[in-house]
């Protein structure tokens, strides 16, 4: 899956928003960098926006949030949010496993939630996601799952 540069989406506030993004040419993450990034994906959550769940893949990342307000009228946008978990994760990566270059691919998928059954179908599809790759029985036994309840 390789995305492309994205034109700027209309984003609504208090939307949620399904965003999946992917290591460049397909980089396979060691555990230790999967951490990072899942601590990255954590690390504003309560502040910036709601996370509801995230999965770190060995090659990609699913994401289920909402943004915050920033200012009176101003929310958090995608793009400042995925810029902060993407130029975290890069600079710490590199002191997890040995890679040179970059990381992430400039693109990303997203996709606005528009009801509740979206919602929980793609919540189930991010639990569900390391399950049907084979690398673990349950959502619950993938170090590198999280969700909020």
């Amino acid at each position: 899956m390789k995305f492309k540069k994205r034109i700027p989406t209309l984003e609504k506030p208090t939307a949620k928003y399904f965003i999946t993004f992917v290591t460049w040419e397909r980089l396979e993450l060691t555990p230790d960098a999967r951490q990072i990034v899942l601590d990255a994906c954590r690390f504003f959550h309560g502040e910036r926006y709601e996370l509801f769940a995230a999965v770190i893949m060995p090659d990609h990342v699913h994401i289920l949030i909402q943004p915050y307000l920033k200012t009176e009228n101003d929310y958090w946008s995608i793009s400042s949010i995925l810029h902060s978990i993407k130029s975290y994760s890069s600079k710490q990566i590199p002191k997890a496993m040995v890679h040179i270059g970059k990381v992430w691919q400039d693109g990303r998928y997203d996709e606005m939630i528009r009801n509740e059954d979206e919602f929980q179908n793609k919540w189930e599809y991010i639990r569900q996601n390391p399950v049907k790759a084979g690398l673990s029985k349950t959502p619950e036994d993938y170090p590198f799952f999280w969700e909020s309840f």
